[in-house]
Formats: C-alpha cells, sequence, structure tokens
C-alpha cells in the first residue's frame, strides 16, 4: 500500500507534499484533480476534501488535506531523513517560515506576480501592472527576511534541510521566473544560491511540471 497524492502537477502546494515524499524516498502514487472543468471540483473529491482545495493525501484508512499537515505526518510516520529538527529552536523557525510562506509568500509572489505576468499573458489576457506593482513591497519584505536567516545557516531553519526549505523551493523557483523576481533575488544573494543548491536536488528535478 503507497500513499495517493491527489492534486495538480503545477501547484505549488502539490509539489511541497511530492517534494516532502521523495526526500523521505516514499513511494506514492498520484492523480490529477481537475478544479477547473466545466462542471466543476468533481464531487468524488469534495468527499475527501469539502473545500475542495488541493493537495490531499489518503493512505489506508487516513484521509489528509491541508498541505501542513500532510507533510508533518509525511515526515513522522515514515523513515528517512527527518524534516523537523529535534532542536526547539530550529523546529520554531521551520514553522516560522512555513507560517510566513502561507500567510505574506503565496498570495503576492504566485498569484499577484507570478500568475500575471506570465500565466495570463499565456492565455490571452493582460497582465494588471497595478496588481503586481502592489504586491511587490511584502515580496520584497518576504525576500529580505530570508535573506537574513540565510546568513545564519545554508537553510533556513538553520544547518540542516528542513520542511521550511519544501515549503519555499515552489514558490521561490516560479517567482524567480519573473523579471520582478529576478531583480529581486538579485539583491538577496544568499537565497539566490540557496534556491540554486535546492533546485539541484533530484526531489526538485523530479517534481518538475509545465512551469517548471
Amino acid at each position: 500500500m503507497k500513499p495517493l497524492v491527489y492534486g495538480l502537477r503545477e501547484s505549488v502546494y502539490t509539489r511541497i507534499v511530492l517534494l516532502t515524499l521523495e526526500e523521505k524516498e516514499v513511494a506514492y502514487d498520484f492523480k490529477d484533480v481537475d478544479l477547473f472543468g466545466d462542471e466543476g471540483i468533481p464531487e468524488e473529491y469534495l468527499k475527501l476534501h469539502p473545500f475542495g482545495r488541493i493537495p490531499t493525501l489518503t493512505y489506508g484508512h487516513l484521509n489528509l488535506y491541508e498541505t501542513g499537515a500532510i507533510t508533518r505526518y509525511v515526515d513522522e510516520a515514515f523513515s528517512g531523513y527527518p524534516l523537523q529538527s529535534e532542536s526547539p529552536r530550529s523546529r520554531a523557525r521551520m514553522n516560522q517560515a512555513i507560517s510566513m510562506l502561507d500567510s505574506y509568500a503565496y498570495r503576492p509572489m504566485i498569484w499577484d506576480v507570478f500568475v500575471e505576468r506570465l500565466v495570463v499573458p499565456e492565455e490571452g489576457g493582460t497582465p494588471n501592472e497595478e496588481t503586481i506593482k502592489n504586491a511587490l513591497p511584502v515580496a520584497e519584505i518576504c525576500v529580505q527576511e530570508f535573506e537574513s536567516w540565510l546568513s545564519i545557516g545554508p537553510f533556513l531553519a538553520g544547518q540542516r534541510l528542513s520542511l521550511a526549505d519544501l515549503h519555499a523551493t515552489p514558490m521561490l523557483l516560479y517567482f524567480a521566473q519573473t523579471p520582478e523576481g529576478t531583480e529581486m533575488l538579485g539583491s538577496a544573494p544568499g537565497l539566490q544560491e540557496w534556491l540554486e543548491r535546492m533546485t539541484a536536488r533530484p526531489s526538485v528535478k523530479s517534481t518538475e511540471s509545465v512551469y517548471g
């Protein structure tokens, strides 16, 4: 029996879960969920996730949604490299980073910059420059915070890879594809170097989507 992940490979949060499974070397199955079809969210999927978001993980009788719950479960339930430190300080930094990414980084970096700058034109639309402009100050704060953390250790929570790094990587990889992201990361050499190291990891290469 293997865990089954429901999601979309181009989804930031789906990829976070896949990265965690890959880093733990857990074999898993994957099922695409079309949230944007003409008929709306599939009824069968709503039985797994009543809010109709992705991803969801099922494993035996266990059904989990919410990315943070899934990744912590995977780390604790399966053997392999531990992705949460036993140090209270490092664990707190990891949780702080994940919360910061969810609360402050995801919306401006992904929806307001990446989607507007790259996805909207791909679909024949025109980027909303005001939306992009308004997103950049918050994105800048996030970038500079992470830059300061990386002056202390090679990873976001200190000396070793953690769930914080896996949570941040998909967001920053998308953001870095935009001109605004490229310019901002240019002012944060430590974060840029971290992203290059993360990009080279086999887990990141094996979970690439149509957007990289």
